[in-house]
This record gives structure tokens, sequence and C-alpha cells, in this order.
């Protein structure tokens, strides 16, 4: 049985950033000491900060039928490259992702993944039996606004026939389609995981909802506005569209006032060549989320419990991932280890993914990951992988506790949201909270 001691780790701990030697064992985090522990290979970390590694809810690798723009070991390394150990994957392949074979089957491609891997499963709003019989799935994706491939559903009463049927739910469902989708979901008792959430607009609707659907963003929607799809009609068309300004800020307090639960990249790569030369919506993003946040941490937009919180704990809260999303002991060894120092410039044409461009492109950020351990194994170390595969991600069987867990969560962010309108009102500003020093 190998064990690993990662020496002179910077983590944080209730609160505050403290030096702790990590010691790993048969994929697990065995110890967090305050003491050197003997081991078979010793890493010496340097005052590094050790965060768990980022669950990504939402991606899409291309894999089958797309494998040009992508596929399970480029966008593993990708993602390794960038501190994340899990990823979810999207069933808008050639074909869908709409039934047990083709699942089976996309299991087997991803075998070759170097970071964790689990799915979504498809609906064409007619597949209900399939839906039943299918094991270990994430969520059924609904789609109920056009998006790349064929799984538009737009008639409410097979989405409803959908929901009632499905374990859990997640749904691209843009302005209008994400109201009726609330009141749908309210009516039903039933919550649902809301993608790519990008408006002012759309956090109005949440905010007001009775059952409030658990809130993603993504990078881009956070970090880019309609300005750049301006200046570039091609490269800069995702779904849903850049926002204005305003709807950016209005993402930023939802982070703020607790609406928003997790952060996703929706990492969508097309080849440069595709998205110059024809409509192609999406944007490469598993290598960049990360050091954008770091980025941003460091710049007061964001604190560290709060990105830990939104690209670890939550994912496997939401999705209730056996055994993941926590640097704690027992739990299995997939960390991230970050230089909030390194300071160097986006530059795509050195990125793992076949999508060699990026929207961030020569955009200059602080903070890296250096190291990334999935199960305890190293696969990214200083700019090399190691190739090492990982292994399917476990799905708990759908409880009451989510349920009880979102309640409680829905009752903060409403309180948070309270007090947001009267300080207004009063004329004062919400702060944000500056987290630890650093």
């Amino acid at each position: 049985m190998k064990s690993t001691l990662l020496k002179n780790c910077r983590i944080l701990q209730e609160g505050k950033l403290v030096r702790r030697h990590i010691y790993l064992e048969d994929s697990k985090i065995a110890y967090i000491s305050e003491e050197i522990i003997a081991a078979d290979e010793v890493i010496d970390l340097k005052e590094l900060l050790v965060i768990p590694g980022m669950i990504d809810c939402h991606v899409h690798f291309r894999e089958p039928g797309l494998t040009q723009k992508e596929d399970f070991l480029s966008g593993s390394m990708a993602a390794a490259s960038g501190g994340v150990t899990s990823i979810i994957d999207m069933p808008n392949t050639l074909p869908p992702t709409t039934t047990v074979q083709l699942l089976d089957e996309k299991r087997k491609l991803a075998e070759k993944s170097i970071v964790n891997y689990g799915f979504h499963f498809g609906t064409d709003g007619d597949n209900l039996e399939e839906i039943k019989s299918a094991k270990n799935i994430a969520s059924v994706k609904i789609y109920l606004n056009a998006t790349t491939g064929n799984l538009c559903v737009t008639d409410f009463g097979k989405v409803e026939r959908i929901m009632q049927a499905a374990p859990f739910c997640a749904l691209h469902a843009e302005e209008q389609s994400l109201q009726e989708a609330i009141s749908m979901a309210s009516r039903l008792n039933k919550r649902f995981y809301a993608a790519h959430i990008s408006s002012a607009a759309e956090i109005q609707m949440i905010k007001k909802a009775k059952k409030r659907p658990f809130v993603e963003v993504t990078p881009h929607h956070l970090f880019l506005d309609e300005s750049y799809l301006q200046g570039n009609p091609m490269l800069g068309k995702v779904k849903p569209l850049l926002k204005a300004k305003k709807d950016q800020e209005a993402l930023w307090q939802a982070i703020k006032n607790g609406i928003v639960d997790t952060i996703g990249t929706d990492h969508a790569p097309h080849l440069a060549e595709e998205k110059l030369s024809q409509e192609s919506f999406g944007f490469p993003g598993v290598e960049t989320a990360l050091p954008l946040l770091m980025d941003a941490m460091q710049r007061d937009l964001i604190t560290l419990e709060k990105a830990i919180e939104l690209t670890s704990a939550n994912p496997a809260r939401i999705f209730q991932i056996s055994n993941k999303g926590k640097l704690a002991e027992g739990y299995d060894a997939d960390l991230v280890a970050i230089d909030l120092e390194m300071e160097k410039e986006v530059k795509a044409s050195g990125f793992f993914s076949k999508s060699r461009w990026s929207p961030f492109e020569g955009k200059l950020l602080k903070g890296w990951p250096v190291y990334t351990f999935v199960n305890g194994n190293l696969v990214f170390s200083h700019g090399k992988i190691h190739d090492i595969k990982a292994k399917e991600l476990l799905f708990e069987p759908r409880q009451k506790k989510i349920a009880q867990e979102g309640a409680a969560q829905e009752a903060a962010s409403q309180e948070a949201a309270s007090q947001e309108a009267a300080s207004q009102e009063n004329g004062k500003p919400v702060e944000q909270d500056k987290g630890v020093a650093l």
C-alpha cells in the first residue's frame, strides 16, 4: 500500500490558513497533521495553498461523435492541468446519451480519463423508461432552450413527466423557460439544478421562487460581458449569450448573497477554425476556471472559503457524490496545490485541450495550479501530465437529506437577500467579507 506525504501545505481550517502535512494512503487522505509522518514518497509543497480539487458539474468532452473537438483523454488532461479532479459530462454528443446502452458505451469511452468522471443522462422527451432504468447518473439534463445537439424539449407536459420520473434534473432554461420551470418544480415539490444562469432577470426569478433551484454560474459569464462578443462576433458566441455589465454584476452579487451554489465551466470546446468559419457556440473552460477564481480572490472579488464552497463542497453535496469535495481525513485524495504568487498570461497554444484558443487569451492571472492529485495519484505537476487512469464517480441514491439541506440553504439565502434589500434601502452597500489573510 503506497503512502505519500505532502509536506508543508497551507490549508484552510476553521477560517484560517495554517501549515499542515497531509498524509495520503490507499487513495485517501489518511491524516492531516502538524507533525511529519514517514511515507514511501515525500513531496515538499513549500507553503503552496492546497484545496480540494474542483468538481466541474458541467463539461462537454464531445465523445462520442465530435472527437475532433475533444475526447475524454484530452479533456481530462486539460481538467487536471486546471486543478479539476472530477467532471460530469453532458449528454448532447453524437449520438446523444438518451439510452442505457449509449450510456454504457460512453462509460467505456471514459475509461481513458485521468480525472474522475460521471454523466448527466439525456432526454428527448420520449425516453421515460430509459430514464427509469439508468443507473449511477448525476441527473437527467433537460434542454428547454436550443443548444448544440437536438435535445430541446419544449412540451412542458413532457417536461413534467420527466421531472416526475427522474431522481434529479438539471435544466438549461433561460428567461421565460426558467420561470415556467420554477413554477412547475414548485408545484411538483421538486428541486432542480439550473445550469449557467446568466442574467439579472433570472437571478430575480430565483430569489422570488418559493422552491429555489440550485444555481450554477460559469466563469465566462462572471469574467466576460457582451463587449467581448461585439469585438469577437464569431469567437464570442456561447449559449446563454454573454450579457450586459449589469447582469455580470448581478451574478457576483448573487454569489455574495448565497444565491449561487456552484461554478461550473460549461467547457464546450470547438477548434478555433470551427469557431471562425461556422456558427459554433461555446468556450473551453477547465484550464482557466481556478486561475480566474484565484486571481479574483486576490482582488477581493471572492473569498477563499466561497471559492472552495462553489467548486468542490457544494457540487459534491448537490449531486451526492460519494466521498468527494472536502479536504478532510477519510475523504478521497483529490487535491490541487496552487501557487498564489505565480503570475502568467493565459496562452491557449499551451492548452492540453484540443481547443487551443481561449476567450481569456493574454489575460494576466495570479494563482495557478502546480500539482493535481486524483485518488492520491499525482496526475499533473509543473506543466506535465502523468497518465494515471481515474475512476467513475459514485452518486449516492437521492434522499430526503438533500431536500432538508436545500431548505436550510434556501432560508439562509433568503435572509441574506432580505439583509441586502434592507441595506440598500438605508443607502448602505453590502460589503464583501475579505476572508483570510494571504
